[in-house]
């Protein structure tokens, strides 16, 4: 029960938490402008993209604006009494996450889905998706990760399914509900597990308490380790990491290449910043400096070292685009979580750098594949045959893209990789015994994977090049200044992130501070 000083405390920081929380308030209010639009005879039949094109573009100034001028240094600590931080980790992710969503409603301008009868309901949804990421990036307890999550989710479920007529998609969105439930059930019980040892929820109280507890038992705690384990089975499904992975090709294969992109991109990225923050916690709280590292960041490390390869080596075999990409996302979920097992500065530095690389590169590769779907009606390999001659704008914007999800320097994905390598291997350096062999052994495991990629992305961009266009009936793919420009733009991108490293290096450097020691929390929900 609230004691009264507790509500007044609320009170009293209401107007300031607002304020740091205006992105999703300006977001929350679009869902329900787009709903209740649906109630006014004259909006019915108007499309509504529009509206959320301009929700999303004012929620992403005002994440912009309202950033701290300093925020690797700036502590704001917590809002709504430490159910969310406010800090710079938190604004940097949300801004990936709201630019994603950005990019994907100008996808589906371009593209033409959905039409106008459906798009107030897909709208609401992408944005009620959007909020839940964004809840997501600056959550500060389990109780409110949990929520989060599941706001996440939910709507990312029916989006799966919104193509209608279509079988593949609804056998997307069922298969994506039920291991939805069950890896959300399995996390609500690790956090019970965490939240019943040690009478909170509240993420830097836990982190503190298994501190103390750690350092009175002079050793590991298998109900703590239990705890924590289960609660990031529900992340690990966010991230399409292996064995939480089977939902990811068959639901990107069978929703919309541009629900495929959103899901991929803005899901992970939220997915990754609550992990981050998840196991930064417990780092910067433990008694011993290497003891995290050697037990969950070793644990995380192996998660995404089986996680890399299983994704490069299942894409091998893939001539469906959308899948060979979902594919491609489980590997470069791989890279993230290797870098995270590092649990360094630059580690958390170099995977939010990847973040905003991933962003541009694989929405890009998405786009591409929704303009030829569009063209040929295909959205196989052989609908990208002959490409560079029929469409070479289309052709080079998937050649730069591929590349890049290849770590081809000079663009955006060799920048991102790079800095978690360097960052893995600084780690291995300094780090004692064993801990050290096993991150060698992380980094070698990327960089194998790296260049066996290569086999999958290339094969691609053969395709586009070397080979005949394919037989009349399939279409040719000419796609118009709108989407000519939208590809070029982000391929522009990518060539700029893997050209000019030192402003987004700095952000990323800056926000990377907010999780790498605890705050000073003030009022907070215990």
């Amino acid at each position: 029960m609230f004691t009264r000083p507790r509500i007044d405390a609320l009170q009293d920081s209401l107007g300031t938490d607002l304020i740091q929380f205006l992105p999703e308030l300006v977001v929350a209010g679009g869902v329900v402008v787009l709903l209740f639009a649906r109630l006014v005879r004259a909006l019915d039949r108007t499309h509504l993209g529009g509206v959320a094109l301009a929700v999303l573009a004012v929620a992403l100034f005002a994440a912009l604006a309202g950033r701290p001028p300093d925020v690797g240094t700036a502590r704001q600590g917590s809002i709504f009494t430490g159910m969310l931080v406010a800090d710079g980790f938190a604004a940097y992710v949300r801004v990936v996450v709201l630019a994603a969503a950005l990019v994907t409603v100008l996808l589906t301008r371009v593209t033409g889905l959905p039409d106008a009868e459906d798009s107030a309901d897909f709208h609401a949804l992408l944005l009620g998706g959007t909020l839940g990421m964004l809840l997501m990036a600056s959550a500060n307890h389990l109780l409110m990760a949990f929520i989060a999550v599941e706001m996440a989710s939910l709507p990312g479920y029916v989006l799966a399914g919104f193509l209608k007529g279509k079988r593949t998609g609804g056998e997307a969105a069922l298969k994506y509900v039920v291991f939805g439930a069950g890896a959300s059930g399995v996390m609500l019980y690790g956090i019970s597990l965490v939240a019943g040892t040690f009478g909170t929820g509240y993420l830097p109280d836990v982190a503190a308490a298994a501190a103390v507890r750690l350092a009175g038992q002079g050793g590991l705690d298998p109900v703590l380790l239990a705890g924590v384990a289960l609660t990031l089975v529900g992340l690990g499904f966010k991230l399409a990491a292996v064995p939480f992975h089977f939902w990811c090709p068959d639901v990107f294969a069978g929703a919309a290449a541009e629900v495929a992109a959103f899901l991929s991109v803005a899901s992970k990225a939220a997915a990754v910043g609550l992990t981050a923050r998840l196991l930064y916690s417990f780092h910067a709280a433990a008694p011993d400096p290497w003891l995290v590292p050697r037990t969950l960041g070793v644990g995380v490390g192996v998660v995404g070292a089986v996680t890399v390869t299983f994704g490069n080596l299942a894409a091998f075999a893939q001539t469906d685009l959308k899948r060979l990409l979902a594919y491609s996302t489980i590997a470069h979920a791989g890279y993230m979580l290797l870098g995270l097992a590092a649990l360094t500065l630059g580690a958390a530095s170099g995977v939010l750098y990847y973040l905003a690389a991933y962003l541009l590169m694989n929405l890009g590769a998405f786009a591409v594949v929704a303009v030829v779907r569009n063209a040929t009606g295909a959205e196989d390999v052989t609908a990208f045959r002959g490409l560079a001659w029929r469409a070479p704008v289309a052709a080079v914007a998937m050649a730069v893209f591929l590349f890049s999800l290849l770590g081809f320097p000079p663009l955006a994905g060799f920048a991102g990789k790079f800095q978690v390598f360097a960052a893995i291997y600084d780690a291995a350096r300094s780090a004692p015994g064993w801990l050290g062999s096993a991150l060698y052994a992380f980094l070698a495991v990327g960089a194998v994977n790296t260049a066996v990629s290569a086999v999958y992305y290339l094969k691609v961009v053969r395709a586009m090049v070397l080979e005949d266009a394919p037989e009349e009936g399939r279409g040719v793919a000419v796609p118009g200044p709108a989407a000519n420009l939208l590809l070029a733009a982000l391929a522009a991108g990518v060539v700029a992130l893997g050209v000019v490293w030192n402003p987004l290096t700095g952000a990323a450097d800056q926000a990377a501070t907010g999780i790498s020691r605890p705050f000073s929390s003030g009022v907070a929900t215990r």
